[in-house]
Formats: C-alpha cells, sequence, structure tokens
C-alpha cells in the first residue's frame, strides 16, 4: 500500500470509529451502574434524526448535538423508569426500546430524507499540529467530535477507577444492599448514569448525522448500536478496552470501503460485512482475559431494597 492510502485507512479508522466508541463510552458508564442498556442502536437512531432535524430548524450544529443529548438523555429515563422503577427485565426492555425508537425515528424522518444540512461539523485543524508532515495528517484533522470522543477515554478510565464518584458508581453495580448501607441513594445513581450513558449514545447518532455523512437516512447507524454493545461486554466494561475494539472496528471499516472504492473483485455485501465479523471474532479472543473480570456482579439485577 502507498503512503497516500496508508494515511487514508487511518483516518478512516479514526472516523469511523468515533460513533461506536462514543455509544460504548456510554454503555459502561450505565453498566457499571448495574443496568444494561441494549436499547443503544434505537438511542443512536433518534439522536441522528434529532440532531439532523434541529440543526436544520436552528442552522446551528452544536443545538442539534444538544438536542440529540437530550433526545438520548430522554429515552434513557424511559428505559429506566421500565428497569429500575418498574423492575422490568433489563434485556427485554432494552430490545423493546430499540423497536420503538427505531420505529419512531423512521417514521419522523421521512419528510427528511435527502435534505442537505447547512449546519455540519467541519474538519478542524489544530494550529502548527495539523500542518507536521504526515503526524499532523494522521492525527490533527478531524472535527470536532472525534477529538472530544477520543478525549473522553482516559477522563472515563479515571473517572470509573480514581475517583471517588466513580467508586460510588461501582458500588452500585457491584454491590448495591452495601452501597445503599453506606447511605448512597442507589435508585438516583442508576438513573443518572442510565440518562448519561443515553446521552452519550445519542450524541453517537448525532456524530453520524451531522458530521460523518451529513443528512438523514433510515436506519443509518447500520449496527453499530449492536457492535457497540459488544464492545462493552468483551472489554470487561472498560474504557481501554473500549477504544481499542473501537479502532479495530473502525480500521476494517475504513479498510473495506477503500477496496470498495479500488473496485476489488469481492462481493461489496461480503465487505459490508467484514467490520462486523472480524470485531466480534476478535473480541471473542480477548474473552479469555475477562473471565476472571465479567463485570459488574449485579448488572442486570434490578434492585429492591426490601428484597435484598
Amino acid at each position: 500500500m502507498t503512503q497516500a492510502l496508508w494515511l487514508s485507512v487511518i483516518q478512516g479508522a479514526f472516523l469511523l470509529s468515533t460513533p461506536v466508541l462514543l455509544a460504548a463510552l456510554g454503555g459502561v458508564l450505565t453498566a457499571r451502574a448495574g443496568i444494561l442498556n441494549l436499547g443503544v442502536e434505537g438511542i443512536m437512531l433518534v439522536g441522528a434524526f434529532t440532531g439532523f432535524s434541529v440543526a436544520m430548524t436552528s442552522s446551528s450544529a452544536w443545538v442539534g448535538l444538544l438536542a440529540a443529548m437530550l433526545a438520548g438523555a430522554a429515552l434513557g429515563l424511559l428505559f429506566a423508569l421500565f428497569s429500575i422503577t418498574l423492575r422490568a427485565n433489563q434485556i427485554v426492555a432494552g430490545l423493546a426500546l430499540t423497536m420503538f425508537a427505531t420505529g419512531l425515528s423512521g417514521y419522523l424522518g421521512k419528510p427528511w430524507i435527502g435534505v442537505v444540512s447547512p449546519a455540519v461539523f467541519g474538519v478542524l485543524r489544530l494550529p502548527l499540529l495539523s500542518d507536521l508532515p504526515i503526524m499532523g495528517e494522521i492525527f490533527f484533522r478531524y472535527n470536532l467530535l472525534v477529538y472530544l470522543s477520543y478525549l473522553l477515554v482516559p477522563f472515563l478510565w479515571y473517572f470509573i477507577f480514581r475517583s471517588r464518584p466513580g467508586l460510588r458508581l461501582r458500588s452500585a453495580g457491584e454491590n448495591p444492599l452495601a452501597a445503599d448501607t453506606m447511605g448512597i441513594n442507589v435508585i438516583r445513581l442508576r438513573y443518572l448514569y442510565t440518562a448519561v450513558g443515553s446521552a452519550l449514545a445519542g450524541a453517537a447518532g448525532a456524530y453520524l448525522s451531522l458530521a460523518y455523512t451529513p443528512g438523514w437516512i433510515e436506519n443509518m447507524t447500520a449496527g453499530r448500536g449492536w457492535i457497540a454493545v459488544a464492545l462493552m461486554i468483551f472489554s470487561g466494561y472498560n474504557p481501554i478496552g473500549v477504544l481499542a475494539g473501537s479502532l479495530l472496528f473502525g480500521a476494517v471499516s475504513a479498510i473495506a470501503l477503500r477496496a470498495q472504492a479500488a473496485g476489488t473483485a469481492i462481493s461489496p455485501f461480503l465487505l459490508n460485512m467484514m467490520p462486523y465479523i472480524l470485531t466480534v471474532l476478535a473480541l471473542l479472543v480477548t474473552t479469555r482475559r475477562n473471565r476472571g473480570k465479567p463485570g459488574p456482579a449485579f448488572l442486570g439485577v434490578a434492585y429492591d431494597r426490601e428484597g435484598h
């Protein structure tokens, strides 16, 4: 491969990994509180539609992003109502949320299909850094959402594993009864982090419609929400592992796109499947390393103070 092609693949890896990374990081936060949210795909779709439509009407990509995050948080709170307050099965509630949100975004988004938005997140060239040979092209020529998503990784790792609020968060998922005994409001914490995690999934959707491929089409997430859930689980609910898996998905996706553009004889359907197949296979291989740390002990278990 030529240098230009390598650079194109690396840049594509960063761009394509961003929505999966954002959604998976939100899932990690929610899971650490003891809530398994399988509604990420649907939340991303609603975030993509909301972000695009609000950006169109307000002529501001930032307003669109904020609206997408609020819409994601609202769906997260709806999911929390069923899974935390009503203590419904979290897997069933998450799947129901995805089906509801997919249908809702498709119905509301029909008038917006094919519309071009004047408000998008363009490339932000960092002074001096973006002009560096090779390194500037690889790391410093992206839109702001890409930079923010990667900065979130070390921030969330420190927050979860090294800060006092992070300790409280983990206690809600590891031993909610002990946390409750120590005066921690487990229910409130679970509501909070379900909303925050869902807001990040909404932002991931907005990235697709406002930055990566500005516009709206039905089902534009193309299964990225499910990849985010897989990354969250197989990474051991660790932001660093999520980062590695997201980059793998982005790199394979970029290679598949370049192969299609080059006119390879390989079926485009097979090329489109490659990122998902190889990412899941790689994650399955790494599962052995995480067998001793499968995740929060009370993940997916509804907390009932009287029942526990």
